[in-house]
């Protein structure tokens, strides 16, 4: 009740997996700016793609890397979250780009951010 709201909250859900929390993550990451896009294969980090953007576009997150679109889900099925340095963003989904397989890309920010 008399607590500080905390402005600075992506979401004022808690639970990861509830609707609401998809959803304000989503835009939360919607128009951010990325160095790369990253994807743990056998153990080894390999770089996706480079220099692109999060995008959300008719219920769907998608990771551009140039002109091509690299990673695409739907954005009620993933499961996403900052990492501790708020430099990036892991987001595990079906990828709708590559036949349904579920992947998790790490997401990297630019070294500056989007101001909202």
């Amino acid at each position: 009740m008399f607590g500080r709201k905390n402005k600075n909250r992506i979401s004022r859900s808690n639970n990861p997996n509830s609707r609401r929390y998809k959803l304000d993550m989503a835009a939360h990451l919607d128009g951010m700016p990325l160095k790369c896009v990253t994807e743990r294969i056998d153990g080894i980090e390999e770089v996706v793609g480079k220099s692109g953007s999060i995008t959300v576009r008719n219920g769907e997150l998608l990771l551009f890397a140039g002109m091509d679109v690299v990673f695409r889900c739907d954005v009620l099925e993933m499961s996403a979250w900052e990492l501790m340095s708020l430099d990036g963003a892991v987001i595990t989904a079906p990828d709708k780009e590559h036949g349904g397989d579920v992947r998790t890309v790490t997401a990297h920010y630019t070294y500056w951010r989007r101001v909202d």
